[in-house]
Formats: structure tokens, sequence, C-alpha cells
């Protein structure tokens, strides 16, 4: 969900950089430092000829910014890094509320920005790296940008307690997609997904999870946390039940094909998928 508030270059990279590690930061204040601070180093800038007075004024303006920079933006990466640091203690923080709680609605009684950090947790402990797109609102785009290697994968959640994720969702997600070339994509749900979603998404490279598999991948780390390392390893995320496995989908009307045979032709006698709707 984008950010939609007007803010200064500073807040903007405040924001940047509470997006990424917090060593990140640190590193990053002190080469941001380093680099400055021989930027504005003191020397004397030559005037050869009067027509060389613009260039002269453009390096102490540069020497000037420099000075003043080599201060500032150290600061803005250290408190991007501690605010960094704070966001990964509050997710930890998070997560074991939810696992030492499993009841069967405790996803329910978070607010969207509490369940947008949950499943972004669950997400790292697959190993992928994960960007919080924030936002103001409770609703709306991709929240997550994933990626593993050189692919990208997004996700789109969905905090809903009293209705069921339908259709238009998924396709809604499916084609930012293929707009922005991710390699696959997840909705997340802390409640279920209707029919028509699930075969939507079957076939495709589109996971649906909802709040039971979410449960399920977030319970090793409580278990971890209680001395047991062998499971310290989170289960795989899978996509929610899929009620015909192995079958692909029309890519006309998202309906399970069926098998059938060819009667004439070169490929007579051969098997091939066909959609159901199809008259034989």
């Amino acid at each position: 969900m984008p950010r939609t508030k007007k803010t200064s270059p500073a807040e903007d990279l405040l924001y940047l950089i509470a997006l990424l590690p917090w060593w990140a930061g640190v590193g990053m204040a002190i080469v941001g430092y380093g680099v400055l601070h021989a930027l504005a180093a003191p020397g004397a800038v030559p005037i050869a000829q009067p027509t060389q007075l613009g260039q002269y004024l453009g390096k102490m303006l540069g020497k000037t910014l420099a000075y003043y920079g080599q201060f500032i933006v150290p600061v803005i990466c250290l408190a991007g890094a501690a605010l960094s640091a704070w966001r990964r203690r509050q997710r930890r923080a998070l997560v074991a509320t939810v696992t030492q709680n499993p009841a069967a609605g405790v996803l329910d009684g978070l607010s969207w920005e509490e369940f947008e950090r949950l499943v972004g947790e669950g997400f790292r402990l697959q190993g992928y790296r994960v960007i919080e797109t924030g936002g103001s609102g409770p609703d709306g785009g991709v929240d997550l940008v994933l990626s593993k290697g050189s692919e990208t994968y997004l996700v789109q959640c969905k905090q809903w307690k009293a209705y069921k994720v339908g259709v238009e969702v998924v396709r809604e997600l499916y084609g930012v997609m293929a707009a922005k070339g991710a390699a696959g994509g997840f909705v997340v749900t802390s409640g279920q997904f209707t029919e028509p979603a699930r075969e939507f998404a079957r076939g495709r490279n589109l996971k649906l999870v909802d709040g039971q598999v979410l449960l399920r991948l977030l319970q090793p780390v409580q278990t971890a946390r209680s001395g047991n390392s062998s499971a310290m390893r989170a289960p795989t995320i899978r996509a929610a039940a899929d009620p015909y496995p192995g079958i692909p989908s029309c890519p006309a009307c998202a309906k399970p094909m069926v098998r059938r045979t060819a009667r004439r032709g070169s490929q007579a006698g051969n098997g091939f998928w066909g959609c159901a709707r199809y008259p034989v």
C-alpha cells in the first residue's frame, strides 16, 4: 500500500533506510560520513580568470553542503537503523504473542498493520527478503515485496474478519504480477478463500495462504524458543488446499480440465487436456 502523506527528502530517506536491516543503516552512516567529510575538506580553489568565478562559487557551495551533510546524513541513517531495529523487535514480540495464544480467532484480533508485519515475519522464516511497502489505510495494492535470489514475489494481505476473500482480489494481484514481471505471488488472509478464488489460483504461480496455514508457519518459532532446536526450520509455504491437485485449469473459464483422447488427425489416439464445458 503506497504512502500518501507528503514528506520531506529527509523523511523519505529515513523511511527507506528503516526498510533495510539495522546494520545496513549503520554501514550507510559510516560510508556517508567518510565520503562527505572528504568532499568538505578545506582547500584553496584558485581563480585564474574572471570567467572561472561561477565554477569557483559552485565548488564552494558543494563544500558547504558536504560540510553540513557529513553530520546530517549519518544522523538520519542511524535514526533509520534504530527504527529498523525497533520494528524488528516489534515483529518478534508479535510472533511470540500469536504463537503463545494459537486460538482460532487470534488473527482476527490484530490490526491490519500488525497482520501485515506478522505475514512479513512468516516469509522471513521462509528465507525471503521482505520489503514492507507501508501505507496509511487498511487495504489496496501490494503490501509486501519478497525477493529470493534474482526472483521477485508480490504479496497482498487481507485481514478480513467477516468475509471470505473472493476471486476479484486474486485476479487483481495476478494482473499486477503480470504487469511487474513478478515470478509469483501470494494472497494471505486471516480467514478463508471462496471456491472461485481457489479455482482461479490453481495451476498458476499464485498461492493462497489462509489463517490456519499462516499459524502453522509461525508455530516453529515458539517451539524452537522452548528448546527444541530441530524445529528451527519453518515449514514451506503451501497454497490453501487444492480440491483438484495436479489438474490444470482452463485458461478461458478457470474450470478444471478433463483428460480426453484425440479421435482424428495426426494426433489421433493421443491424450490431451480439454475444457470440461467443451462438447465432445
